[in-house]
């Protein structure tokens, strides 16, 4: 039984999680744009940005489509930031643990012993599911082209993610005799890549490329934004909304982006500083965050922003079959190198 004062503990720490995680989401979406203008010679717009664009549609007019479902068009993107924002409390946020810091131990991630990588899965899946809701409610033929192109997307995506995920909990599972290891805890606390031997070692390269290869399918970016295609069918799902409806499904985005790096951060990188320099307390709370923001940028920079600045948008059956074919024939290559590595 949780006691009363734990209970106030885990409500502000998940205050402050959402507010920090708010900042850096939108924060990471200035860099992507400053980046991606750098890679193409370009000055690019201001770092803050992000902010100016969520201020300004909040002052907008939310205008309702004359043939929407007034209930949900309005509410989809209420649930899709809902979504995105649950699933901070499900994923470690900075460091994985801080010696000499108990409390941070028990807040990280802040209901971890509530929830495991396959609620984190269903959760990520939520902000998608609801802008292919949205578009379907608005009763716009542009919309409903990009929520049927959502839906395909996220059923293409789902196989090579769940054979990642699979073998990654039966890896850590085989190392101590378990069964699958779906505790994020576990996961972050016990790094695969130190149970492996070579041919583990290659099954786990091979399954991290598999996994941020759907980085940016999950986050619709370039060349996997087929749903919104704005030269194609004029935003897609995000045809008929404006204001602050279309406020929120920017701010789920952009938590969704840190929320999904944080998951490819715990499950591949779950690695911190202070321990190799013997930095303990506050000081390594503030060198591990650091190290932590620096992993989840330069983790966007290589899967997302240099894809979708080099690459043109794929077609929908492309993407499709890009993911049900080679990605999945890549998924299950690097668990039979996981499975040798244990014969």
């Amino acid at each position: 039984m949780i006691e009363p004062l734990e209970v106030l503990i885990r409500l502000g720490a998940g205050v402050l999680v959402l507010l920090v995680v708010l900042v850096i989401s939108l924060l990471l979406k200035g860099l992507d744009r400053r980046f991606a203008a750098w890679l193409q010679a370009r000055w690019g717009p201001p770092l803050l940005q992000p902010f100016y664009d969520i201020a300004k549609l909040w002052q907008k007019e939310n205008i309702i489509p004359e043939r929407a479902v007034p209930w949900a068009f309005n509410g989809a993107p209420v649930l899709a930031l809902a979504g995105a924002l649950a699933l901070l409390f499900f994923i470690p946020i900075g460091p994985i643990s801080v010696e000499g810091l108990g409390l941070w131990d028990g807040l990280n991630p802040i209901l971890g012993g509530y929830g495991d990588l396959i609620l984190v899965i269903y959760l990520m899946a939520i902000p998608g599911l609801m802008m292919a809701v949205g578009g379907f409610a608005s009763g716009s033929p542009l919309a409903t082209v990009g929520a049927q192109r959502e839906m395909v997307m996220m059923m293409s995506y789902e196989l090579p993610l769940a054979v990642v995920i699979l073998a990654m909990a039966w890896r850590l599972s085989h190392a101590d005799g378990s069964l699958l290891v779906f505790s994020m805890s576990d996961l972050s606390e016990n790094p695969v890549w130190n149970e492996v031997g070579i041919a583990g070692f290659f099954g786990l390269l091979v399954l991290a490329a598999v996994f941020f290869l759907i980085i940016p399918s999950e986050l619709s970016k370039v060349p996997f934004d087929a749903p919104e295609a704005e030269t194609e069918i004029g935003g897609g799902i995000m045809a008929e909304y404006s204001g602050n409806n279309l406020s929120m499904f920017y701010i789920a985005d952009a938590v969704k982006t840190v929320a999904f790096t944080a998951l490819a951060v715990a499950i591949f990188f779950p690695y911190d500083l202070s321990p190799v320099f013997g930095i303990t307390e506050w000081p390594a709370l503030v060198v591990d965050m650091l190290f932590w923001l620096f992993k989840i940028e330069v983790l966007y920079f290589v899967s997302v922003t240099v894809i979708r600045v080099g690459a043109a948008r794929l077609k929908i059956d492309k993407l499709s079959w890009f993911y049900l074919v080679p990605l999945s024939v890549l998924s299950v290559i690097g668990v039979l190198l996981l499975y040798l590595d244990t014969v």
